[in-house]
């Protein structure tokens, strides 16, 4: 089984670690990065387990090469370049996307009509150029088809990521499981950037009154979407953040954040960014969740300007 793993960051290079196991992969990423794997190997910390993997990985794709599936890893804000760029290979292929936000399996599916929708909510943490440590998981990946549905071959996607050791399951309904994602990362990972804590310290009353605005005005968009979620309502949904989610990734920095310390814009505009476009569509306010994209654009535009943050 061949497998492509595109926009490979710290999510995308732990996946290519452990399906190297079984797989023949090939990480594309970064040439600095790629550099270091080839070099030092690849290291894997924490909750997946310790230790040193080798495989293929370039900052481009070996010319003429074929895959059985290409699973998508970028960052959102990249996905309709990387698809442009490598439209050949992915036209007709089965293609995985494994990202945060809304948007993503739109785009791709304007590249190949085998679209399968993921849902991963992991933290992931660059630890050096080829070092990932895995620090929380609230629960198993998600897999379906895009937008809904399953078939045998999401179902052997599936089984090969179990079998490398990732913790995954079928959805029948992903596009419930990615908006369901998208309101935790909405409530969490912006918060948690601007004010440079991991997500165990947001909670205390003053962060749970804007997490609080945050789900509701999200919750409001959800509905108004047709997306059905497996809870009743923005304060069901918010005890099981508070109870279930925020302690199981407690000690989490959020990507958000480590993406700003990188000097790299964020993935806001697909998370509450999303929110409030779809918030304009629906006619829905969406005052709470326009605040925190504008506070995190305005870190973005401090940290293009080269000024402390």
């Amino acid at each position: 089984m061949k497998i492509l793993v595109l926009g490979a960051g710290a999510v995308g290079l732990s996946v290519a670690a452990k399906l190297s196991c079984i797989c023949d992969v090939h990480a594309v990423c970064r040439k600095k990065t790629a550099e270091a794997i080839r070099n030092h190997g690849f290291q894997l910390t924490g909750i997946w387990g310790n230790g040193s993997f080798a495989f293929s990985v370039s900052a481009d794709i070996p010319s003429g090469a074929r895959y059985d599936y290409i699973i998508i890893a970028a960052k959102s804000r990249d996905t309709e370049t990387l698809c442009r760029e490598y439209a050949a290979c992915i036209r007709g292929t089965e293609t995985a996307s494994l990202q945060n936000g809304i948007g993503n399996e739109e785009i791709i599916s304007r590249y190949t009509d085998r679209v399968i929708g993921g849902m991963i909510i992991t933290g992931f943490e660059w630890r050096g150029d080829n070092a990932v440590h895995v620090s929380v998981e609230a629960g198993p990946a998600k897999l379906g088809r895009f937008p809904a549905g399953l078939d045998p071959s999401v179902q052997n996607l599936l089984d090969i990521m179990v079998d490398a050791g990732i913790p995954a399951e079928a959805s029948a309904d992903v596009r419930a499981e990615l908006w369901g994602k998208t309101l935790y990362n909405c409530a969490l990972n912006p918060l948690g950037a601007v004010m440079g804590v991991p997500y165990g310290e947001l909670d205390q009353p003053a962060a749970w009154r804007i997490i609080t605005g945050i789900v509701q005005e999200g919750f409001a968009v959800i509905h108004a979407e047709g997306i059905r979620l497996p809870w009743e309502s923005a304060d069901h949904y918010l005890t099981f953040l508070h109870d279930v989610q925020l302690p199981a990734t407690a000690q989490h920095h959020s990507s958000m954040l480590q993406d700003l310390n990188r000097g790299r814009p964020t993935e806001i505009d697909f998370l509450n960014g999303a929110i409030v476009a779809k918030g304009t569509e629906h006619g829905i306010p969406t005052p709470v969740n326009s605040c925190i994209t504008d506070l995190v654009k305005f870190r973005e535009a401090l940290m293009q300007q080269g000024r402390p943050q």
